[in-house]
């Protein structure tokens, strides 16, 4: 029975460990390596169904140590399935996705309009086709990406 409780925790916390590799990893505001991004990327890919075959595998440990413990035992089980469970969620979810969220519906307007911007803020200013565009620093900083049309040409804007 000890050793099945301690698989089933020893499970729960790589299950953890999977799901928080890519964000660990990642470092979206430090030093990123191309390894790095790599082991990121396939923990990211194969992150999803190695949690459910984890979670899956402690569930049924939990499940067989149950049957057997003693009653004082039977509600400590729940805190590994609990962790498990929570990776495998975790595991297919972006959290930059939370950080940087895109303009719902992002408005261009004329200079005299721009209310949002002030006259101290950092722009970043394109010019194409004989149309001119720019985009504030400080938004471009929160949101990170604007799809957009300058002139005939598309543009994505990025800081």
């Amino acid at each position: 029975m000890i050793p099945r409780v301690l698989a089933s925790v020893v499970l729960s916390l790589a299950a953890a460990a999977v799901a928080a590799a890519p964000l660990l990893l990642q470092q979206p505001f430090g030093s990123q390596t191309p390894a790095r991004m790599a082991i990121a990327h396939a923990m990211k890919r194969f992150g999803s169904p190695l949690t459910v075959v984890l979670a899956v595998a402690t569930i049924w440990l939990a499940l067989r140590v149950a049957a057997d413990a003693r009653r004082w035992l039977r509600p400590l089980l729940v805190v590994p399935v609990a962790i498990v469970l929570a990776a495998a969620w975790f595991a297919r979810q972006n959290p930059f996705e939370w950080w940087f969220n895109a303009l719902a519906a992002p408005r261009f307007v004329s200079v005299r309009d721009a209310s949002l911007v002030e006259p101290q803020d950092l722009v970043l200013a394109v010019s194409r086709d004989g149309d001119a565009a720019a985009f504030p620093i400080r938004l471009l900083a929160y949101h990170h990406i604007v799809n957009e049309r300058i002139g005939q040409s598309p543009a994505v804007v990025t800081y």
